[in-house]
């Protein structure tokens, strides 16, 4: 199944979706601890980075500064599309939202700002409307 790829069909399909939760990024060394389920995990050399619901986090003792909320781009885009990340980044950047893009197989999702959440979430739908 192959993924979009024309930036204008991207935008105006993105359909964002604000999944619920907090979430948490936190760095482990010896990989997940018994009772996260990682929505996200990225090898680095420091360690191995997880994206966990807050709540996982505090039960598990993980220490963390930001606090995301979670939305999907409903939209499948082609992982080699040019230009959607970079759109959305500069749509809330202009707000002083920051921005943190995962990419899926078939979605692209985003964490922002937990408290900031709603408002990046209109901002997208108003992208949306404005690339149709």
């Amino acid at each position: 199944m192959t993924g979009e790829r024309n930036l204008a069909q991207l935008l105006s399909g993105m359909r964002p979706r604000l999944n619920p939760g907090r979430y948490v990024f936190t760095s482990v060394q010896d990989g997940p601890p018994e009772g996260t389920a990682p929505l996200v995990t990225v090898a680095e050399d420091e360690g191995l980075t997880l994206v966990v619901r807050q709540e996982e986090a505090d039960a598990a003792g993980l220490p963390y500064d930001y606090v995301a909320g979670w939305i999907t781009l409903r939209v499948h885009s082609a992982l080699d599309a040019v230009g959607l990340t970079a759109a959305v980044a500069a749509e809330l950047a202009e707000a002083g939202l920051s921005c943190n893009v995962v990419a899926g197989f078939h979605h692209d999702h985003l964490f922002v700002p937990y408290d900031r959440v709603t408002q990046a979430v209109e901002l997208l739908d108003a992208l949306a409307a404005r690339s149709v």
